[in-house]
């Protein structure tokens, strides 16, 4: 019983008060992983309940295992007795015993995502269809969203919006495939993760009499994460709790981020509506942060109109204001952010595991990436590859590299078949037996396909030829990016990812289209003289060479998407990318409820901070190959600007002049935006012409092609390469390596 007096009041209430249905709405940082902990343990240990009847379902095998360790240290081994663990594990083994009241053999197979898809694959393909058209990735996606709707084939078959929304994304057999794969399953004696729920629903609501057996034989349900369950889950625990009525959901309706995932906000804010005589318990006192971000945390939820009302506080440290970086471009915010970490660091004395670098999309991480690795800073990616490590990056890759150079087999392997156009692994290798037998190049093979293959694969190898040969051509007469841009297209993976609408598939969409940023950035960059494709494709495998450092030290900076981020803390945050169109994203801006879900999501990651907070934007950045003005985000306006100050460089943020100063300035950011616009390039005269630089002193005053006039301040003649540092009148001061600048000098 010692473990209750470490508990505030409404823990407590939430932990003794065990009968009846009770909603425990647990604020961020206000330690319901204790409360469920104690609540199950008080139930044992206390109120005698035999462990075999509780259930406790949780979304991850990690917040299952780390509940059950901390119940042990309370009760002891008897904790291992309880119905514990996610849904699809506790559900995969109650229809280990009770599938063959539906059809199932006990000793079923369970399906892996891969396994589904290929199977989707193979089905869609003996049913003739376009393998393009019918991506399994997407069909799988749509079958998925079916199931947690609890949505059967045959309803399927038989609801004319289904099928009209299939028909008018010109997948109109979507049905059909689902009802061949369902059939196939079963055939099979297979299950998929979706049917681990979508069968558990089926077996009670077709056998009452095994529903009335686990009704009686768990008397205690207590569900974590409540707000992320999907309508499936919710019709199942409800189903399950009908006897007792001993249900006890714990979560926070303004972390409900997963909808992408079929996560329905509605169950929580619904629940009382299904249990009239409900016990709700606010636990509001947050134990994680500094009162500066819970406030600031605060004003941004209170935007949105869905939400049970709570007043989120804490007795913590007043804490420091929110930092607000304003950066001219993405590649300079990258810039910012890791000279910021570093300062901080050295400054308080911490390490480089304190910081976390969230962002909306994966493909923001690219420039952040490149900027950590400038100074050194050691890095380490959540939930995701590293940005050169992504699979579409390397294939895109693949595609440069094999056009600027037909010797390259591991390239060639990579492209050969992407997208697919049935060239075979039996194929490939008998192309690379004729290359080594006749001791001449894969290419030469190639070249001479009729006379060293044969076969149907003649003419896709002859086509095959011709593209490489096409593209090798833009490369001789393009630039870097436009050769590039040319590639992704022609080559058809910019298509193959532009169809693939699932998250997923944007994701995958994103990347490439940052790439091609990137190359594009490469390419204006006046500094450098060479723009081929060669020169960046040098330049970027001295980068993704870093990718393969195998040092294990942990002590490193945290990089991860938001969503990746829910239930973690770090004490120093820094949130990137705060402008319209990123976050919010604008997929996420056709209804109040995708907006909401948006502000949710900011919400999480403001609270991730336990002791600083920073936000940053920039006023430019490179999409789809184009330099855009940016807006900073609307969420920048939800924050009480007495939470914010601003800060014009890194290392000397200003605070505001007082702690209510006048919001002109998050407000006004947008008009600030469009009435000083980011200045464009220096446009020289017809006739600019670069002069001799060997004689370059300082004091002479010079012109750019991009920065205009300027006045050489310095002069670095030590090493290799000569240095100067010019003051531009418009463009500030920047330091140029002179075999690169092109400096016209002017009399003074």
């Amino acid at each position: 019983m010692d473990y209750l007096k470490s508990l505030n009041e409404p823990q407590l209430e939430a932990t003794i008060n065990t009968e009846g249905p009770c909603m425990i709405i647990a604020g961020a940082g206000s330690g319901k992983t204790r409360v469920l902990t104690y609540r199950i343990a008080h139930l044992i240990d206390t109120k005698g309940v035999d462990p075999f009847s509780i259930m406790a379902l949780t979304f991850t095998n990690k917040a299952a295992k780390e509940m059950r360790h901390r119940i042990e240290g309370v009760i002891g081994t008897d904790a291992r007795n309880i119905w514990m663990g996610t849904f699809h594990s506790v559900f995969a083994r109650i229809l280990r015993s009770e599938a063959h009241h539906i059809g199932y053999p006990n000793n079923f197979t369970i399906y892996d995502t891969d396994d589904s898809k290929s199977l989707l694959r193979a089905i869609i393909k003996e049913m003739g269809l376009d393998e393009t058209q019918y991506k399994a990735n997407v069909v799988y996606n749509r079958i998925s969203a079916a199931k947690n709707r609890l949505i059967s084939w045959q309803e399927y078959l038989n609801n004319p919006i289904l099928l009209a929304d299939d028909a008018s994304n010109m997948r109109p057999e979507v049905g059909n495939i689902y009802r061949n794969y369902s059939l196939r399953c079963f055939k099979s004696g297979a299950m998929d993760f979706d049917d681990l729920l979508f069968n558990t629903d089926k077996l009670f609501k077709e056998h009452l009499e095994v529903l009335n057996k686990y009704q009686h034989r768990i008397r205690y349900f207590l569900v974590d994460e409540f707000q992320d369950t999907n309508l499936c889950q919710y019709f199942i625990i409800r189903k399950l709790a009908a006897v007792t009525q001993n249900i006890c959901v714990v979560g926070d309706d303004a972390q409900s981020i997963y909808a992408f995932r079929g996560a329905d906000i509605s169950n929580i804010l619904n629940f009382e509506k299904d249990y009239p005589d409900l016990k709700i318990i606010k636990l509001e006192q947050n134990y994680r942060s500094t009162k500066t971000i819970v406030d600031a945390a605060n004003s941004v939820i209170a935007k949105n109109k869905a939400q049970l009302p709570k007043n989120v506080w804490t007795s913590n440290e007043e804490g420091n204001l929110i930092g607000l970086i304003k950066a001219v471009s993405d590649n300079e915010e990258g810039k910012l952010v890791a000279t910021s970490i570093f300062e901080e660091k050295m400054q308080h004395q911490l390490k480089f595991s304190d910081f976390v670098i969230l962002y909306r999309t994966n493909s923001q991480s690219r420039a952040l990436e490149e900027s950590l690795r400038r100074m050194n800073i050691k890095y380490k990616i959540i939930g995701g590859l590293s940005f050169y490590q992504r699979k579409e990056i390397k294939d895109l890759l693949a595609y440069l590299r094999y056009t600027i150079n037909q010797q390259d087999e591991a390239s060639f392997r990579r492209i050969i078949n992407l997208p697919k156009r049935g060239i075979g692994d039996s194929t490939v290798d008998k192309i690379i037996v004729a290359a080594n037998d006749h001791t001449i190049s894969i290419w030469e093979v190639l070249q001479n396909a009729t006379s060293f293959l044969g076969g149907r694969a003649v003419n896709t190898i002859e086509n095959f030829v011709a593209l490489i040969q096409r593209f090798t051509i833009e490369v001789e007469s393009k630039d870097a990016y436009e050769a590039a841009a040319e590639i992704a297209k022609s080559s058809g993976l910019l298509r193959d990812l532009y169809e693939d609408k699932t998250v997923e598939g944007l994701n995958r969409y994103e990347n490439v289209q940052e790439l091609l940023n990137a190359i594009k950035e490469y390419v204006d960059d006046p500094e450098r003289e060479d723009k081929s494709l060669a020169a960046f494709l040098q330049e970027v495998s001295l980068v993704t060479g870093q990718d393969n450092d195998k040092d294990n030290d942990p002590e490193k900076v945290t990089m991860m998407t938001i969503h990746m981020a829910k239930g973690l803390e770090f004490k120093y945050v820094y949130i990137v990318g705060m402008e319209e169109d990123l976050f919010p994203s604008q997929m996420m801006l056709t209804s109040r409820a995708e907006l909401e879900e948006e502000r949710r999501l900011f919400y999480v990651a403001i609270t991730r901070s336990q002791k600083k907070l920073f936000l940053s934007y920039a006023l430019t950045r490179y999409r789809f190959g184009r330099l855009k003005n940016c807006e900073p985000s609307r969420f920048l306006d939800d924050i009480d600007a007495k939470y914010v100050k601003v800060s014009a460089r890194v290392g000397g943020l200003e605070s505001a002049p007082n702690p209510n100063y006048a919001k002109s300035f998050v407000s006004g950011l947008k008009k600030t935006v469009s009435a000083q616009p980011v200045k464009s390039s220096y446009k020289p005269p017809a006739d600019f012409a670069p002069s001799d630089t060997s004689g370059l002193k300082e004091g002479m005053k010079v012109e750019h092609p991009k920065f205009g006039f300027g006045v050489v301040t310095a002069m670095d003649d030590s090493g290799a390469n000569r240095k100067a540092k010019i003051k531009f009148s418009d463009f500030g001061e920047k330091t140029l390596l002179l075999s690169f600048a092109k400096l016209k000098i002017h009399e003074n």
